[in-house]
């Protein structure tokens, strides 16, 4: 009786160490999420560690194929792979389609190491530089906090841009800059009061001497809740041969120390030269750590404009790498990012708003007022935005129920969380059935031995 029962348990020790038959298919071992990026002080931090943007502009097909590159799972793949290769840790993407599904490709990131910084309009649904006031509307808001939705979920969700380059050289596009920062206070609200992780708001704006300031301390000033997490802006000012020195950046760093927000160059990479990616010497020193928290190269693919470092061949495999792919690449490793905490600033305070003139001309609004959000956009705070529009909705300029009156200072804080939506919300990785192996294989030898006795 007892030879059958040890006879009983080894068999079951083989069932125990029986792995998957000819049709069975094992899934694939996914990497453990990736911490959390945060904004603290004048930098950003993955966990206790200092976190540098090392990364890579990304919009496949550019701007006019107003496409997904984080929907197609054929494309992500195998663009990855070569983020991989260059040793990225960011990219940015600048246009994505809110009624898709991105698991797949975000776990794809994730699994490779890399984060994203997200913009959240697209040309349907966007605030009209040229006529603000009706495009900030609620039909806007639901697809602005729709993507959220979508994105905050994922731990390597970085950050979420309101806008890009909506204020630039034309003397009227500073009117915009109201609606924007209503926007950005909006979308901080909207991820506090949906009690998603506190996932860094800022704004990408254009390289312009003349209200590059202005633009900064705008987003910069007034109440907590008005208040951007980072500024970042698009710099092409560093054109080979050059240095820290000629390209001017030195006097940024200058005029930037003290700002008390992050700040990282959501652009960068002159081509009038062409390209040795020597910026990267200064953005990776403690010339310039101890105020920048790194950048994003602008840009992955060419898309006939001779700034990407590869050519693309629709959605197939076809990745044609140019001579820049290689020499970012070793720029990349020959500059590495900087350990410790780069001589950043631990305190943030607001800055005095700039002050209205020729040039920072905003109409009405004054130096700090802002619109109040559209009344028909209040219940989403509370009731979540729904489902998005994606990339074929009917837009959202012109579209009615725009702000009627101005915001009280402080109207945007976060009073009343809908849910908790804390935790990452990525789907469970496949579950390590190791220490269920050992413990069953452990008991079972227990009892043979037992009835052995």
């Amino acid at each position: 009786m007892r030879s059958y029962a040890l006879a009983s348990a080894l068999a079951a020790v083989s069932v125990v160490h029986a792995g998957p038959t000819a049709t069975e298919k094992e899934l694939p071992r996914r990497a453990d999420p990736l911490p959390t990026v945060t904004a603290s002080g004048n930098a950003f931090w993955a966990g206790d560690n200092r976190f540098y943007i090392r990364g890579i502009d990304y919009q496949p097909g550019g701007s006019s194929a107003n496409t997904d590159p984080l929907a197609d799972t054929t494309v992500c793949n195998r663009d990855i792979q070569k983020f991989q290769e260059l040793g990225v840790n960011t990219v940015r993407v600048y246009s994505v389609d809110n009624s898709a599904n991105h698991d797949e490709c975000m776990q794809a990131l994730n699994d490779a190491g890399i984060y994203l910084v997200l913009d959240v309009n697209n040309p349907s649904y966007s605030i009209n530089r040229d006529e603000p006031a009706p495009s900030y509307n609620d039909v806007y808001l639901q697809s602005v906090f729709a993507t959220i939705d979508t994105f905050a979920k994922y731990t390597n969700t970085l950050a979420f841009f309101s806008g890009n380059e909506v204020i630039n050289d034309q003397p009227g596009s500073v009117k915009a800059a109201p609606y924007v920062k209503a926007t950005t206070r909006d979308m901080r609200q909207y991820i506090g009061s949906q009690g998603y992780r506190r996932i860094p708001v800022g704004y990408s704006a254009a390289d312009v001497s003349q209200n590059r300031m202005q633009t900064a301390n705008y987003f910069n000033c007034g109440t907590d809740d008005e208040r951007s997490d980072f500024f970042a802006f698009n710099d092409y000012s560093w054109c080979s041969p050059s240095s820290f020195e000629q390209s001017g950046w030195n006097q940024k760093v200058e005029n930037f120390t003290g700002y008390g927000l992050p700040i990282f160059l959501s652009e960068w990479g002159c081509i009038t030269n062409g390209r040795d990616f020597e910026e990267l010497s200064a953005l990776m020193s403690d010339q310039m750590t101890s105020v920048y928290s790194g950048g994003l190269m602008y840009e992955y693919s060419r898309e006939g404009n001779s700034f990407g470092i590869v050519e693309l061949s629709g959605s197939s495999d076809s990745v044609r790498e140019d001579p820049d792919f290689s020499k970012l690449e070793s720029a990349l490793s020959k500059y590495p990012a900087p350990t410790g905490d780069g001589g950043f600033t631990s305190t943030t305070s607001a800055v005095a708003c700039p002050t209205v003139d020729g040039i920072w001309d905003i109409d009405e609004w004054g130096p700090s007022a802002l619109p109040a959000i559209p009344e028909g956009a209040v219940k989403y705070m509370t009731d979540g935005a729904g489902a998005g529009p994606g990339l074929k909705g009917d837009g959202s300029q012109n579209a009615g129920g725009t702000s009627t009156g101005t915001a009280a200072p402080g109207s945007g804080s976060v009073t009343a969380t809908a849910s908790d939506h804390s935790a990452s919300g990525r789907p469970a990785p496949p579950m390590d059935m190791s220490i269920f192996v050992l413990s069953g294989i452990v008991a079972l030898f227990t009892l043979a031995g037992t009835l052995l006795l």
